[in-house]
């Protein structure tokens, strides 16, 4: 029986899995969500309840990867890669990065100009900067004021995406519907794995292993069970806490915006909201997406610099790591794409990374020789093994249904 822990210790144990959720709720998620309900509405609800089903799984692996073996999944990737492998992981892997860094960079631009008519080029040299200064906390006063600054942004995030809720309930029934797995077109496959993307993330793979491993440091063999059952929770607690938030979005656009002009981008879907439920809720709807894109950006320039570390093995500051990885996501900005519409393709390429990130992510935590007596037993393991399965069969859809022109 794993030994309790006293409340303080408990308490001071939580965190790293709120900073991993907040990749779950990037501005991706929004663009993606909205999209979802506002065309098909309550139709793809059930994509969302299985993605974020899976990532409850997935994140608490990972973090247990950390906590165990006391390195990240990037670092222990490194080690049994040979080098051309390696480079080609990493490859992929920045990928991804790029993807998830031009969705939250957007996101807080977007959001800028909808509360301050800012630009959306300057708009994301703000978000920009504003991560910088998150990272700065990081880099200055430690990981446990990092987590407590996003741990408030998260908040911040939910507030504003719950409201409508409050204001304009979803219909029940139609909710429930929503719950039985089927699609409606090519459209909304492309739309699953937009949205299954933007919620099982890769990058937030890479990164929760080296969360746990930061916060946690070097831990006791004797302590393991303690600190894992202390994961455990961490990880149910916020992982809930961001698919409740994300299935708010769905809800909000099926129950609100459905029929409504414009909203197939966020500005469209902003005005939407304050027509339809008025100003305050817009307001919140905005400073929700803010919070996202501002929080989320710095957590992911953390999981690039894990991956930097671990892949390539070399450590790059996280301020320069922001600098450089900034530089794509201005140039898609300043080049007048549209910024909802990339904000889902973005999450279409970041469905592609998940197996790549879980594949081994299985493999390690099932392997006895590392986990010891940790190692996953044999329902997580088939468990996960049918979350892989099934993320690389809607792939080969997506991948089918763009060859042939059909999406």
């Amino acid at each position: 029986m794993a030994p309790e822990l006293p409340r303080q210790s408990l308490v001071g144990m939580l965190g790293p899995a709120f900073v991993a959720a907040v990749a779950y709720v990037d501005p991706g998620n929004v663009a993606a969500n909205l999209t979802a309900g506002a065309r098909y509405g309550y139709l793809l609800l059930w994509v969302l309840v299985l993605a974020n089903a899976m990532a409850v799984l997935v994140q608490f692996l990972s973090a247990k990867l950390g906590v165990v073996t006391g390195r990240t999944l990037p670092e222990l990737l490194g080690q049994r890669l040979g080098r051309r492998a390696r480079y080609a992981y990493w490859a992929q892997a920045e990928l991804v990065a790029a993807a998830t860094d031009l969705a939250e960079v957007i996101g807080g631009a977007v959001a800028l100009q909808l509360l301050f008519g800012t630009p959306l080029l300057v708009g994301a040299l703000i978000t920009g900067a504003a991560s910088l200064l998150l990272l700065a906390l990081h880099s200055r006063r430690g990981i446990r004021r990092f987590e407590a600054a996003v741990i408030f942004l998260l908040v911040v995030i939910a507030a504003g995406f719950l409201s409508g809720l409050v204001v304009a309930p979803p219909d029940p029934a139609a909710a429930a519907a929503g719950l039985v797995p089927r699609f409606a077109g090519a459209e909304t496959v492309l739309l699953a794995a937009s949205m299954l993307g933007a919620t099982v993330m890769p990058h937030a793979i890479y990164l929760h292993s080296a969360l746990a491993r930061d916060h946690h440091g070097v831990v006791d063999p004797s302590r393991r069970h303690a600190v894992l059952a202390a994961t455990r929770l961490d990880v149910v607690t916020a992982l809930v806490l961001a698919g409740v938030v994300n299935i708010a979005m769905l809800l909000l656009a099926a129950s609100s915006l459905r029929g409504a002009a414009g909203t197939d981008t966020l500005a469209g879907a902003h005005a939407a909201v304050v027509s339809e439920l008025g100003l305050g809720v817009g307001l919140l709807f905005a400073v929700g997406l803010l919070a996202s894109g501002l929080a989320s950006t710095s957590v992911g320039a953390y999981a690039g610099a894990a991956i930097m570390a671990g892949l390539l093995h070399v450590r790059v500051p996280m301020l320069l790591r922001r600098l450089l990885t900034l530089v794509p996501a201005l140039v898609v900005v300043g080049a007048g794409v549209d910024p909802t519409w990339a904000l889902v393709l973005s999450q279409v390429v970041l469905s592609f990374g998940i197996p790549f990130a879980l594949v081994p992510l299985v493999r390690l935590t099932g392997d006895r020789s590392l986990m010891g007596e940790h190692t996953s037993g044999p329902v997580t393991r088939w468990t996960a093994r049918l979350a892989v399965a099934l993320v690389i069969a809607l792939n080969v859809v997506l991948v089918v249904l763009v060859v042939t022109g059909a999406a």
